[in-house]
């Protein structure tokens, strides 16, 4: 019997195949590639690996107008980048020859199943889906992968169909209207222009422009706060917070101004605070950008690297749930093998009870560590892990206790309030060392005291517009309103920046993102609507759960697509000739030297390369090389007024003017001295320095090679 295992990548199948036996075999194909054998006598099981998606899908004829004729073709034929899968693919199809079974060990998601899925059918032939069946398992660790393997499922065809589902949606959305996009603005203005818009990533710019406008058009309005400074030491606000009438606020601060103040109140509270929840991914994301500043991606990729490396369990999960099963004694026992997760797991209440939230994922539980201390890990590799540890140990632990003072005072009739709060009982924050511990002082006073009042304060300022957002907000404001999946949501904000949509930590939307969706939304507003996304969104959740079926969800989404590209066709002069306009306006990066026009950043997809030109072509021929990974500065060169740039890598990196012969003009370069003719052609001889010091050489070189010393040129002329 030979069975044939299939992971989605290399690290999975050697813990898998490891796992399963000592004694697996490390096998080499091709350059790079590895997989493994096991030789049980009368079993033989190969373990190999995808390496993400080997299969893409592609029009079945590019040529046509509107591409829905779609199929499933080795991803290295569509993309020369991934090259590298071609040796993947076939590694597959060289042990799957006449195996007897297969096993489907890719990751237990929508996305997971389906690379698995692909692989059996294309690389391994339609017949091993007959003879295939699926390991479901959330680590990677020696005791989950043998459970799941002795306890093998059926491969799950919902998933299947609900991933086939979204990629073609994807696919149909994102190729169809951004390449009716690019043809409106060739057809209108004789121009190339890489544009891109898609299902979900317009939507999300949507949401970006919409605060943009919000912040530009908010109308900031004055207010005054009182506080007052009792004892050199408390500062107290007045109740009203903030009073937006200033004839008010000078009278009350008239009123008060070298008055005492009288403790009429004090009140102490104490509260408690629960325990964190454990981490889905979007929480993660969240804590590790108010932790560390790492983006939503960065993030993702790390704890995708933890979890195949058997540390962590699998993180594209959305639940905040961690059942029994997981076994958390054992788990906790395992990590009091590092003395500085023992000091915290040797404190925790005897009944191991988590704290949980609401979300549920049937596929995972949350992320929590598996118990296996790492050896070597990367510097933000060891923090994502500790963040993990540390969160799974505190949502065992107790309440944190406070106790609150709040104490209300008189002046001149006048209220004023002051609070302090300080921790009692730290409990779960104990163990968490990630958060800010309040022990604030609590000050000496009664109620009845008069206290001194040192200063009075009256403070204007201004009502600000509402924040920006960062990644990890946008995150998830994208999870609040069902747009995207837990797996793509960091991916689509990638796209915005890849595309120089958004820009900036703080994201703000570029002149050409924010004029794309005035554009877009005016001609052909179903693209930007989040309606039409959510839609699509439950219904695609609706074939996992058996409620639609594949053919209905795609065939409502290609209507959604021919509504979307029939308002770009009748509209496709005011569209192509408006975003062209706007890339124009985004990408202005100066003005031409020669004739007083625009320089415009452009792209050239005849030599794949970006340049700066003018936007008077052809009539001006001004153009600037731009190198690759440059950037513009936010400055211009004092010599000539051209931007700055700057190129290079690392520690080569320099900057410089645009134009790369700026301040060399002036420079003039001294002309060799003519100090005869060639006695071979006739021509000046031209005196020259060269390594070994002067010599004479002919102006024709280098048809005439003729060179002598100087020495040698005096007896020439003798």
């Amino acid at each position: 019997m030979h069975e044939v295992i299939i992971c989605e990548k290399p690290m999975s199948a050697a813990k898998i195949a490891q796992a399963l036996s000592p004694k697996a075999k490390k096998n080499k194909y091709g350059k790079k590639v590895h997989y493994w054998t096991i030789d049980e006598g009368d079993q033989q099981i190969s373990v190999v690996s995808a390496v993400g998606h080997l299969y893409g899908l592609s029009p079945k004829n590019p040529t046509e107008q509107v591409y829905f004729d779609l199929g499933w073709v080795p991803i290295h034929d569509s993309d020369k980048s991934k090259a590298y899968t071609r040796e993947y693919i076939g590694a597959i199809k060289k042990v799957a020859k006449g195996a007897d079974s297969f096993i489907h060990a890719c990751d237990y998601d929508i996305e997971g199943t389906l690379i698995g899925y692909n692989a059996l059918k294309y690389a391994c032939g339609y017949t091993s889906l007959d003879k295939a069946s699926r390991m479901k398992f959330s680590t990677l660790t020696k005791k989950d992968i043998l459970e799941a393997y002795n306890n093998r499922i059926p491969i799950d065809m919902h998933q299947v169909d609900s991933g086939n589902a979204r990629h073609i949606l994807d696919f149909y959305f994102g190729a169809n209207i951004s390449k009716a996009l690019m043809q409106a603005v060739s057809n209108s203005k004789r121009r190339y222009l890489k544009l891109s818009a898609g299902r979900v990533q317009t939507p999300c710019l949507s949401i970006l422009s919409d605060r943009e406008k919000e912040i530009r058009e908010f109308v900031p309005e004055p207010y005054w706060i009182l506080k007052a400074l009792l004892n050199h030491e408390i500062v107290a606000d007045h109740k009203e917070g903030k009073i937006f009438d200033g004839e008010k606020a000078q009278a009350i601060y008239e009123k008060c101004k070298g008055e005492d103040a009288t403790v009429t109140k004090i009140n102490i509270s104490k509260s408690k605070t629960a325990p964190p929840i454990p981490f889905n991914l979007g929480g993660l994301q969240s804590e590790a950008y108010n932790v560390f500043g790492y983006s939503p991606k960065r993030t993702q990729s790390i704890a995708q690297k933890l979890y195949v490396g058997g540390y962590t369990s699998y993180p594209r999960t959305s639940s905040q749930k961690l059942p029994e099963a997981l076994d958390y004694k054992n788990i906790l026992s395992q990590l009091s093998n590092d003395s500085e997760y023992k000091k915290h797991i040797q404190t925790l209440p005897s009944v191991l009870k988590p704290k949980e939230g609401k979300k549920d994922d049937a596929a995972h539980p949350a992320i929590h560590p598996t118990g296996i201390l790492p050896q070597k890990l990367s510097a933000e590799e060891q923090k994502i892990y500790d963040l993990i540890v540390f969160r799974f140990i505190s949502v065992f632990s107790d309440s944190a206790e406070f106790e609150s003072m709040n104490t209300k005072l008189d002046i001149a009739g006048e209220e004023f309030s002051f609070r302090r709060r300080r921790c009692i009982y730290e409990g779960w924050l104990a163990h968490y060392p990630f958060k800010n511990i309040d022990y604030e002082v609590f000050p000496d006073v009664k109620e009845g005291e008069t206290l001194n009042v040192n200063d009075i304060t009256k403070e204007e300022k201004e009502t600000k517009p509402p924040a920006r957002y960062n990644e990890a907000t946008l995150v998830k404001e994208l999870e609040k309103r069902e747009l995207g999946t837990k797996a793509t949501r960091a991916d689509i904000i990638t796209k915005l920046y890849d595309r120089k949509y958004v820009e900036g930590t703080k994201i703000e939307v570029t002149k050409l993102g924010e004029n794309i969706i005035d554009i877009l939304s005016k001609y052909c507003s179903n693209i930007t609507s989040e309606e039409l996304t959510r839609e699509i969104e439950l219904k695609l959740q609706g074939i996992d759960e058996d409620k639609s079926t594949k053919e209905e969800v795609i065939l409502e989404g290609k209507k959604d697509v021919i509504s979307i590209l029939d308002d770009i066709y009748k509209n496709e002069k005011e569209i192509g000739s408006h975003l062209y306009d706007a890339f124009q306006e985004s990408n202005i990066v100066g003005t031409c030297p020669d004739c007083g026009g625009k320089l415009i950043k452009r792209y050239s997809p005849k030599t794949r390369s970006t340049f700066v030109g003018c936007s008077n072509y052809p009539e001006c021929y001004k153009a600037f090389s731009f190198p690759k990974g440059s950037y513009f500065l936010k400055k211009t060169c004092p010599n000539c007024g051209l931007p700055m740039i700057s190129f290079g890598k690392g520690r080569k990196r320099q900057h410089a003017c645009l134009d790369p012969n700026c301040g060399k003009e002036n420079v003039k370069k001294s002309e060799p001295e003519v100090v005869g003719e060639c006695p071979e052609c006739g021509k000046p001889l031209l005196k020259r320095s060269g390594r070994y010091g002067e010599f004479v050489g002919c102006k024709g070189f280098p048809r005439c090679k003729f060179t002598c010393s100087i020495a040698d040129l005096e007896k020439l002329e003798d």
